[in-house]
């Protein structure tokens, strides 16, 4: 098999996340937990043995890098290869590129020196456990220029709103890419391709003023490539508002949706090391996500709890997300809320969002 190229592209990917994309980008932004949505992509990508890893941001990104460090939790700490955290060069007295492509054409070195020779691209806004070797194997059946991957959905939802759908023909290959809502074949935000067409497909959309790669060369498909489907059937969330991620993250408390998402391939992240979560006597905890380091003398009931979070006794949280080293002090309720990290809840204070808006706080906040 030939070696991957991996590039994770958060161009497109705007900051929908409301106050959770404040001071973050939305790759960034924590779920299940313990996890940041980036960590779902990179992992598929070990997974996958993906040996170089191109990581195209432009803002926000920050908070990013220090959850990334090196990549160790990837595999991807590596003398030769590994990932790369690549802005684009605004400097670039040469560059006339626009869009995604930008990234791209400044960094084309990257793609040059990497070792692998098929190109496998992806965003973070799609939550799954694509296993890119059956992508790949599929491609080749099919002989295939480009291969695209989607999910046929049961439930068309409000966050599909704006994703592409595809549409394949008896044989899967792609007849169509469109915006029908009605449509449930979802595109997933990931496609394979040779290095050497991607970069041919680079070059040709630049010398005529395009400016990103999927609309341009995939959608238009300007130059008749023969383009695949392939469909994924495993777990897929779209993470792109803040009702769609407090939605998919309340799906997390049926144990089969959190089976299907952790099950296989162990999700990789940054570890912190932290003390186990410790229940105080009187706590009730039902149904509920709790991280190490959480201490609890109150009521939880239907919440995810990351690390170090504390909830004093008489405090009581139902159907919330609250993010790390936050404080709900004794006699505060909060209901359908999403606290970001390091936000104190004082003394009989209440919060109570609606189950499908819940009420949002942005981090290092008191209330």
């Amino acid at each position: 098999m030939k070696g991957f190229v991996g590039v994770i592209n958060l161009d497109h990917e705007l900051d929908q996340l409301k106050e959770l994309t404040y001071f973050r980008c939305g790759a960034a932004v924590p779920f299940a937990g313990r996890y940041r949505l980036i960590d779902f992509a990179l992992s598929n990508m070990m997974y996958g043995e993906v040996g170089d890893i191109a990581l195209f941001v432009r803002r926000k990104y920050r908070s990013l890098m220090d959850h990334l460090g090196e990549g160790r939790p990837w595999d991807m700490d590596r003398k030769r290869g590994g990932l790369f955290i690549l802005p684009p060069d605004w400097h670039d007295p040469t560059d006339t590129s626009l869009g995604d492509l930008q990234h791209i054409h400044n960094n084309m070195d990257f793609f040059y020196r990497s070792s692998g020779d098929v190109v496998v691209h992806t965003g973070t806004q799609h939550v799954n456990k694509i296993d890119y070797k059956d992508v790949y194997a599929y491609h080749l059946e099919r002989g295939a220029d480009i291969t695209v991957v989607y999910k046929k959905v049961d439930e068309l939802r409000p966050e599909h709103g704006a994703c592409r759908r595809v549409e394949v023909d008896a044989d899967g290959f792609v007849t169509d890419i469109h915006q029908d809502r009605t449509h449930n074949n979802i595109y997933v935000e990931t496609f394979i391709m040779s290095k050497e067409l991607y970069l041919e497909q680079v070059n040709y959309c630049i010398a005529h003023g395009k400016s990103y790669f999927f609309r341009d060369v995939i959608q238009s498909n300007p130059n008749g490539l023969k383009i695949a489907g392939y469909e994924y059937t495993g777990y897929n969330a779209v993470i792109n508002s803040v009702e769609s991620y407090y939605s998919n993250s309340m799906d997390l408390l049926c144990p089969d949706n959190y089976q299907q998402l952790f099950r296989e391939n162990p999700v990789q992240t940054k570890i912190k090391y932290e003390a186990p979560a410790k229940y105080l006597e009187g706590a009730k905890v039902s149904n509920s996500l709790v991280a190490n380091g959480c201490v609890l003398g109150g009521e939880v009931e239907n919440s995810i709890l990351f690390r170090g979070v504390k909830v004093e006794k008489g405090a009581r949280v139902v159907n919330s997300i609250i993010l790390q080293k936050c404080t709900i002090e004794a006699g505060a309720v909060l209901e359908n809320v999403i606290l970001d990290k390091d936000v104190q809840i004082s003394h009989n204070r209440t919060l109570i969002g609606d189950n499908k808006h819940p009420y949002v706080t942005a981090k290092s906040t008191s209330l």
